[in-house]
This record gives structure tokens, C-alpha cells and sequence, in this order.
């Protein structure tokens, strides 16, 4: 993070918006956006934004297998394969 660049003040969001929005979305940077010295919000570009949710989401989806393998809730692979041709066999009916 480059100080300068990456912390601005909401004055300068107020005056300056469309040139913030364009360095976010040119070199995929978030902004800090502070008020009276304090940090209050900050500033992503979409697709950045998008990958950053996709990957909690991923890192959520290991963290509940990761509980589910210590609480010993797992099936072998062949019951799994079983069961999802039962499900489609079920619905092909």
C-alpha cells in the first residue's frame, strides 16, 4: 500500500471522485478513505471486489469441510457416486 496514493481524506473523495474511481479501476488498488484521521470506508474496483468474495466464499466452503472431516461427518466416494445416481435415476422417472 502506498500511503500517498492508497489513504485519502473524504475531502478529497468529495472533490476528486472521478479521479480516485479512475486510479481504483486503473491499478486495482483499494483507497482508505478516513475521516478526521480515522479510517471510515474503503474503496475497491468491481472485479476486485468480486475475486475478493469469490475467495471468502472458497476459504468458507474449506472451513466447514475442515469441521465436517474433524466431527467425522465424510462418505466414501463410492457412496457419493451412488447416491447421485439414485438422485438422477429418481428424477429421469
Amino acid at each position: 500500500m502506498n500511503i500517498v496514493r492508497d489513504i485519502r481524506p473524504i475531502t478529497y473523495l468529495k472533490s476528486r471522485a472521478p479521479d480516485l474511481l479512475k486510479q481504483i479501476n486503473e491499478t486495482r488498488c483499494p483507497v482508505v478513505i478516513t475521516q478526521n484521521g480515522e479510517p471510515r470506508a474503503v474503496l475497491q474496483d468491481p472485479k476486485s471486489y468480486e475475486n475478493m468474495r469469490n475467495a471468502i466464499g472458497i476459504m468458507k466452503l474449506l472451513s466447514q469441510g475442515e469441521e465436517d472431516v474433524k466431527k467425522g461427518k465424510t462418505r466414501s466416494q463410492e457412496q457419493v457416486f451412488t447416491s447421485i445416481e439414485n438422485i438422477l435415476k429418481e428424477k429421469m422417472t
